[in-house]
């Protein structure tokens, strides 16, 4: 950011001496400075604004440097979702630079529970944000006068930021309640319709769908396929299973989006996939494919799709879905809905130079059709290494193999929510 500013006193004698207001004109804009009446000047006018001169070259403008505002927002950020990437993006538009912490896996535990990502996961998913400038590892769940002191000093941060819900310590206290005192706080807006606790119950409820004890404690991801995966499957398939209350707008999309399209002759490298319950393996492949190219654009199915060709149905809304991808620093434009098969058409509507696709599979494909067949005849299709094993189902698994841990840690985060949701009121934001 930089600030303009006039200097003073030595450029109206440097104008003065300019050859282009040599003489008579130079006294004149001098007099005028000076605040003498044009009377003097047999009424001729003499405009006093300096933004009547734009030619003259009197005006020396000086550039100061200017120190960026630094805000500062922390949190778990475990599943990450287009809430938390919303969240950031808020802040972000509070500030210059976004410094992001990441709270520790042991101060997780001690005050929400069990965390699903590890920190590793964690810090893929922060750091892959578009808003995202820096990350701090291991932070404190609570604000303390120490930690708060640290960022004041050691990252020089202007505002701690946080959403309009409570964050309450075990003891019952406001976690930002130091930051609030000294005048350091600002509050955003909470993107409405989902969290982390809401998808971990989305998980579980799909386990009270399926027959007995035996599938609530042994079923896993649906792509190695056992019986006890296709029960997990098609249990998400109920509509008690969908807990989404998320009400895609027009003006959210636009908030996530770059806004831009490929400049001409860039390399248009295309991937799809569902992107469900968005993970450290998403990140990091959508970095690999934007590598091969000028211009990231992904394609995210819709849920018909998914339960058609992959055998099961996603966690999350094809809306919500879109916005996690669009989200990452690397995309720069999703086809919301993308075709099963890349056909001809929509490589030449694109003008896609590259079609890629990872190594690792959410789930079997019932599909005979191969929905590369056309790019891999134009030979612009490329396999490349994915680098991480983790699915959306592998995460889903942790949480199912933990059922009791997780309903217990759920039931107790559900009732803050309810709190939360029964004495909200209307906050400003977006």
């Amino acid at each position: 950011m930089i600030s303009m500013e006039f200097e003073t006193n030595n450029w109206i004698w440097e104008g003065v001496n300019s050859p282009q207001l040599f003489g008579l004109g130079g006294i004149m804009i001098l007099a005028a400075v000076l605040g003498l009446s044009t009377s003097y000047f047999s009424g001729i006018p003499i405009p006093f604004q300096p933004f009547y001169w734009p030619d003259l070259g009197i005006l020396h403008k000086k550039k100061r440097g200017k120190r960026p505002v630094r805000v500062y927002m922390d949190g778990c950020f475990d599943l990450m979702h287009y809430g938390h990437a919303n969240a950031l993006r808020q802040a972000k538009s509070l500030g210059d630079v976004l410094v992001v912490g990441v709270v520790s896996d042991e101060e997780i535990v001690a005050n929400k529970g069990p965390p699903v990502l590890s920190m590793e996961e964690r810090l893929i998913l922060v750091s892959g944000l578009k808003w995202v400038d820096e990350v701090i590892t291991n932070a404190p769940y609570e604000i303390t006068e120490e930690f708060m002191n640290t960022l004041f000093n050691k990252y020089n941060i202007d505002y701690i930021i946080h959403g309009d819900d409570p964050c309450l310590l075990p003891d019952g206290t406001d976690a930002y309640g130091l930051a609030k005192k000294v005048g350091r706080y600002k509050q955003i807006k909470r993107t409405e319709g989902v969290s982390s606790t809401n998808i971990v119950a989305r998980i579980l409820s799909s386990l009270k769908h399926m027959d007995g004890d035996r599938t609530s404690r042994n079923s896993s991801g649906c792509e190695q396929g056992d019986a006890d995966e296709k029960t997990l499957a098609e249990a998400n398939d109920s509509p008690k299973s969908q807990l989404s209350h998320f009400l895609p707008t027009s003006r959210r999309i636009v908030q996530f989006s770059n806004g831009k399209g490929p400049l001409p002759g860039a390399r248009v490298v295309y991937i799809d996939g569902a992107f469900d319950l968005f993970h450290a393996g998403h990140v990091e492949i959508l970095r690999s494919a934007r590598q091969l190219g000028d211009f990231l654009l992904v394609g995210v199915h819709n849920d018909q799709t998914i339960s058609q060709r992959r055998g099961c149905h996603p966690i999350m809304h094809l809306h919500e879905r879109s916005l996690s991808v669009l989200a990452c620093r690397y995309v720069d434009e999703v086809i919301i809905g993308a075709p099963w098969e890349v056909s001809r058409d929509m490589i030449a509507t694109f003008n896609i130079s590259l079609v890629v696709h990872g190594t690792v599979v959410e789930c079997n494909s019932k599909s005979d059709i191969d929905p590369y067949a056309t790019p891999k005849s134009m030979g612009i299709f490329r396999t490349i290494e994915s680098p991480r094993n983790t699915t959306s189902m592998s995460v889903a698994r942790r949480i199912i193999d933990n059922y009791e841990t997780y309903e217990k840690r759920n039931l107790k985060k559900n009732a803050s929510e309810e709190r939360y949701y029964a004495e909200k009121k209307f906050v400003s934001g977006d």
